[in-house]
C-alpha cells in the first residue's frame, strides 16, 4: 500500500512551533498507523510573501491537491499587505482550492480542566464553508461586499441548494456515529426567509433519510443562548458560514478556550487539519505557545482516514496531560511550554505503544 501524503504548512507567528510538537507527535505514533506517512514541507505566509512574492505560491497550492491531506498552521492574514500585492489568507485559497465544504468543529469539556461551561458539553458544529456573506467566498460574483455610492455598503450572501445538501449530509453523518444522535439546524429564518428558508428546506429533506436522528430547528440567536446557558442539549449542530464561525468559536471558549479546539476541513477529496485560533506573533519564538489546537486537528484527521487506534492515543494522552497543572502549558495554569508540554504528550503516547 502506497504511504499516505501529508503537506505541512507552518504558517505564521507561532505556527512553526505547534507545527513541530504536532509533526513530534505523529511521529511518536508511527508504531500504530495502518499506513505509512509521508510528510512534505512548503512555506505559506510572510516567510512565503518574502521568498516567492505571494502568502501562497501556485506551487503550494498544487502541493495540496496532489497530497491525501493538509496541515496548516495559523496565519496573520488581518496583516498581510493587499492581494494584488500578494497578500492572500491561504486557509481561504485552500477552501476554494479544494473544495473543502465542510468546517467541523468540535467542543467538549476535559477532566480536571476549568471552563466556563456549568453543565456537560461535548458537541460538534458542522459549518459551510464555501457560501454564505463572506467576501472570498463569492469571488465569482465579483466580491460579496461593495459601495455603490459613498456611505452605503451592501454585502451579498449566496446560499444554494447544492451546498447545503453537502453540509446537511455530512452533519447527519456525524451524528449517525454519535452516541446522542441528535441534530439541531441552526438558522434566522423569520428574517431571511429566502436564504434560510432554503437552507432549512434542504436541512429537513436529508432528515427525513434519518429517523433514527433526534431532529429539531433553532434560531441562531437563541442557538447562542442555550449553548451558555446548558451546551448539553446539543450534540451536532448544523449551519451555514457565519452563523458556524461565530457559534463554534462561543462553543469552545465555553469549552475552555481556542487553543483546545479541533478544526477540520472536509471535501470530496481533501482534508485539511487547521488550528482554530491565530497566530499569536507575540509569543512566537518563546516556547509559550499552546499546540492542543494542532494537535487535536491531527486527532481528526487521523480519525477521518480510519487511524482510529492513533487517534485514540492522542485523546488519551491529552487527557492525561491536561488532567494536572503540572503537565499543562501556561496558558491554561500550567508551567510547560510547548515543548516540554509535547514531550510529556509523547511519553504517554510511547508508554502505549510499546
Amino acid at each position: 500500500m502506497n504511504a499516505r501524503q501529508l503537506l505541512a504548512l507552518e504558517g505564521d507567528g507561532i505556527g512553526p512551533e505547534i507545527m513541530a510538537a504536532t509533526l513530534s507527535v505523529l511521529d511518536a505514533l508511527r508504531p500504530v498507523l495502518s499506513r505509512k506517512i509521508e510528510i512534505t514541507r512548503a512555506q505559506i505566509g510572510f516567510a512565503a510573501l518574502r521568498e516567492h512574492g505571494s502568502t501562497i505560491p501556485d506551487a503550494v497550492i498544487e502541493a495540496a491537491k496532489a497530497a491525501d491531506g493538509v496541515i496548516l498552521g495559523p496565519v496573520s492574514h488581518n496583516e498581510y499587505p493587499p492581494k494584488d500585492e500578494g497578500g492572500l489568507n491561504p486557509s481561504g485559497v485552500l477552501r476554494r482550492q479544494l473544495d473543502l465544504y465542510a468546517n467541523i468543529r468540535p467542543a467538549r469539556l476535559w477532566e480536571g480542566l476549568a471552563a466556563p461551561a456549568q453543565t456537560a458539553m461535548d458537541l460538534v458544529v458542522v459549518r459551510e464553508n464555501l457560501e454564505g456573506f463572506y467576501a472570498d467566498r463569492n469571488m465569482h460574483m465579483g466580491g460579496g461586499e461593495f459601495m455603490p455610492v459613498p456611505g452605503v455598503a451592501l454585502a451579498i450572501r449566496r446560499i444554494t441548494e447544492e451546498a447545503c445538501l453537502r453540509i446537511a449530509r455530512k452533519g447527519f453523518e456525524l451524528a449517525a456515529a454519535r452516541p446522542e444522535k441528535r441534530v439541531a439546524a441552526i438558522h434566522k429564518a423569520n428574517v431571511m426567509r429566502l436564504s434560510d428558508g432554503l437552507f432549512l428546506d434542504v436541512v429537513r429533506s436529508v432528515a427525513a433519510e434519518y429517523p433514527q436522528i433526534a431532529y429539531e430547528e433553532i434560531l441562531v440567536d437563541a442557538a447562542a443562548a442555550h449553548l451558555v446557558r446548558n451546551p448539553a442539549r446539543f450534540d451536532v449542530l448544523i449551519t451555514t458560514n457565519m452563523f458556524g464561525d461565530i457559534l463554534s468559536d462561543l462553543a469552545s471558549e465555553l469549552a475552555g478556550g481556542l487553543g483546545l479546539a479541533g478544526s477540520l476541513n472536509v471535501g470530496p477529496h481533501h482534508v485539511a487539519a487547521q488550528a482554530q485560533h491565530g497566530s499569536a506573533p507575540d509569543i512566537a519564538g518563546k516556547d509559550m505557545a499552546n499546540p492542543v489546537s494542532l494537535i487535536l486537528s491531527l486527532e481528526m484527521m487521523l480519525r477521518h482516514f480510519g487511524e482510529v487506534t492513533a487517534a485514540d492515543r492522542i485523546i488519551a494522552a491529552l487527557s492525561i496531560c491536561l488532567a494536572t497543572a503540572a503537565t499543562r502549558t501556561k496558558d491554561l495554569g500550567g508551567e510547560l511550554g510547548c515543548t516540554a508540554f509535547t514531550t510529556q504528550m509523547i511519553s504517554h503516547i510511547e508508554g502505549t505503544t510499546t
